[in-house]
C-alpha cells in the first residue's frame, strides 16, 4: 500500500488563483502543498496576456517605426525574426517561473510538478494522487523518488483554470489556438481568426503588423462588450488592416483555408471563441454549474465544504486581477479568516498598438435617462505626441449620473489607459463623485484625460 502523506492544505493549479491562494496560506503559516501540471503562473504567463505584451512591445515598435519613416526623420527598414522572438520569450518565461516558484517556497510551502486526480475515501478522506513530472526542469531534486505520490488534504484548493474552446466545426483539428502562438516556425502569410472577443482582436493586431494578411471571422459582431465610439476607433485606427467579417458563420477548416457562409478565405486558422474550465478533476465529486464550471458559494467552498475553488475554473469574471483577488479570499477562509467576495467594480483592457480600457458599474445600478456623455479626444502627451499629426491619439469616454455625479462607465483609448482606468475604477468602487476631482492635481505630461472630462463637465 502506497504511503499517504498529510497535509493540511492542498492547493492544485498554480495561475493566478493558485500561486496567490497558496502564497497567501503560507504567510498565515499553514501547512501547504502546490500542485502545478506543466507551468506555474498558468495562462497569463505562459500563454496569455504576458506573452501579447511581449509581442506587442515588438509590434509597437514595428508601428512606430513605420510612422516615423513616413514623417520622414528616421529612414531605413526592419525585419522581425518571429521564431528569435519567441525563443526569448520562452527564455524570459523560464526565469519569471523560476522567481515565482522560488515566492512560494520563501513561506515554507512545497512545490511540485505532475497530474493530479482526487478522490474521496470510504472515510470521507479527501485523496489527492500525483503522477510526478521529472522532466520539468522546476521539479525540485528531493521530490523526484516516486512516480506518484499520494496525499491526504484536510482542506483542498482547485484552482485548475480554463482551456481554449474549441467549437464543434468540421476540420476544427487543423485550426491553431492561443496556446500555439510561440510555438509557430514563422509568421503565417495568410491568417483567419475565429471570433470576435478581446483575444481574438488582440491577436489579430498582433499578426497583422507582422505582415500577416488577417482576417476575423465572427459568429456576431466583435468587441461587444465596449462603447459604440470606442469600438469604431478600435476598428477604425488601431486594426485598420485587418478584414473584419461580422455576422459570419464557418462551415468547414481545413489545412490551409477555411469555409464560411460568406465564402471560402485561404490561409491558416486559429480558433479564439473563449475558454472553458478545466472542472473535469473534481467533476464528479463537487457540484458544477451548467456550463462546466465549478459551483462555490460566496466562501469558495464547493458543494464539498472542504473543497474550495477559485479562479477561472469558477467561471464568471476570467481576468487575471480577478482571479488573484479570488485564490487570496479562498485561502483565506481555508485558513479561518472567514471573509466573503463582495461584487466590485472591475477594469478591464485591450492590447493594441494604444491600450484601450474600460469599465462600468453593474447594468442595473444606474437609470440611463440620468445618464450624460462627455467624449474628448487623447491627449497629446508621452508616447502619443509623434500621434497628433494624425489624429491618432485616442479617445476618451465618461458617462455620468446627473442626479448622483457617479461614474457609471469610464472609457480610454491612450498610453496611459490601463493604469488610469485601474485607478479609476478603484475610484468607482469607493463613491467617488465630479466634484471630488475639482482638488485632483495630476501629474504632467500626462495622457490620462479623465480628470480633464471630470473636471470641466
Amino acid at each position: 500500500m502506497e504511503e499517504i502523506k498529510k497535509f493540511k492544505n492542498i492547493v492544485i493549479g498554480a495561475g493566478p488563483a493558485g500561486r496567490l491562494g497558496s502564497f497567501e496560506l503560507g504567510k498565515l503559516g499553514e501547512e501547504t502543498l502546490l500542485i502545478e501540471k506543466k507551468y506555474i503562473a498558468g495562462t497569463c504567463l505562459n500563454e496569455g496576456c504576458m506573452v501579447v505584451c511581449a509581442l506587442t512591445d515588438i509590434s509597437r515598435f514595428i508601428k512606430s517605426f513605420k510612422r516615423y519613416n513616413e514623417i520622414g526623420f528616421i529612414n531605413g527598414n526592419i525585419s522581425l525574426d518571429y521564431k528569435s522572438a519567441c525563443d526569448n520569450i520562452k527564455k524570459t518565461q523560464l526565469m519569471l517561473r523560476r522567481l515565482n516558484q522560488e515566492e512560494n517556497e520563501s513561506v515554507n510551502n512545497n512545490v511540485i510538478y505532475g497530474e493530479a486526480s482526487v478522490e474521496i475515501s470510504d472515510d470521507d478522506k479527501i485523496i489527492v494522487k500525483v503522477k510526478l513530472d521529472n522532466d520539468n526542469a522546476l521539479q525540485r531534486e528531493n521530490v523526484k523518488n516516486n512516480d506518484c505520490n499520494v496525499y491526504e488534504a484536510e482542506n483542498l484548493l482547485i484552482a485548475t483554470g480554463a482551456r481554449p474552446f474549441i467549437p464543434n466545426i468540421d476540420g476544427a483539428k487543423y485550426a491553431l489556438t492561443s496556446s500555439d502562438v510561440l510555438s509557430l516556425e514563422e509568421v503565417p502569410s495568410k491568417l483567419n481568426i475565429v471570433g470576435g472577443g478581446i483575444i481574438a482582436t488582440e491577436l489579430s493586431n498582433l499578426f497583422s503588423s507582422f505582415g500577416s494578411e488577417v482576417k476575423i471571422i465572427a459568429r456576431s459582431e466583435i468587441l461587444k462588450d465596449l462603447e459604440p465610439e470606442i469600438k469604431s476607433y478600435v476598428v477604425n485606427k488601431l486594426i485598420d488592416e485587418v478584414d473584419i467579417h461580422e455576422n459570419t458563420n464557418v462551415l468547414e477548416i481545413t489545412e490551409n483555408s477555411i469555409l464560411t457562409d460568406k465564402g471560402e478565405f485561404e490561409g491558416k486558422t486559429l480558433i479564439a471563441t473563449g475558454r472553458v474550465p478545466n472542472s473535469e478533476i473534481v467533476a464528479d465529486i463537487v457540484e458544477l454549474n451548467e456550463d462546466g464550471s465549478i459551483k462555490v458559494n460566496e466562501f469558495f467552498q464547493t458543494s464539498n465544504p472542504n473543497i474550495y475553488a477559485a479562479g477561472d475554473v469558477t467561471g464568471g469574471i476570467t481576468l487575471t486581477p480577478y482571479a488573484r483577488k479570488e485564490g487570496i479570499s479562498a485561502a483565506r477562509n481555508m485558513a479561518g479568516y472567514l471573509n466573503k467576495f463582495d461584487d466590485i467594480i472591475v477594469p478591464q483592457s485591450l492590447t493594441l498598438d494604444l491600450d484601450v480600457s474600460f469599465t462600468q458599474k453593474t447594468e442595473s445600478s444606474d437609470d440611463d435617462s440620468n445618464v450624460e456623455d462627455v467624449i474628448i479626444p487623447g491627449l497629446g502627451g508621452p508616447h502619443a505626441f509623434w500621434r497628433i499629426l494624425r489624429g491618432e491619439t485616442g479617445l476618451t469616454k465618461i458617462s455620468l449620473n446627473t442626479e448622483t455625479e457617479e461614474i457609471v462607465r469610464a472609457s480610454q483609448i491612450s498610453p496611459s489607459s490601463i493604469d488610469d482606468t485601474a485607478y479609476l475604477a478603484f475610484l468607482m468602487n469607493m463613491g467617488i463623485t465630479k466634484e471630488d476631482f475639482d482638488d485632483f492635481l495630476e501629474v504632467h505630461p500626462s495622457t490620462d484625460a479623465y480628470y480633464k472630462i471630470l473636471k470641466i463637465m
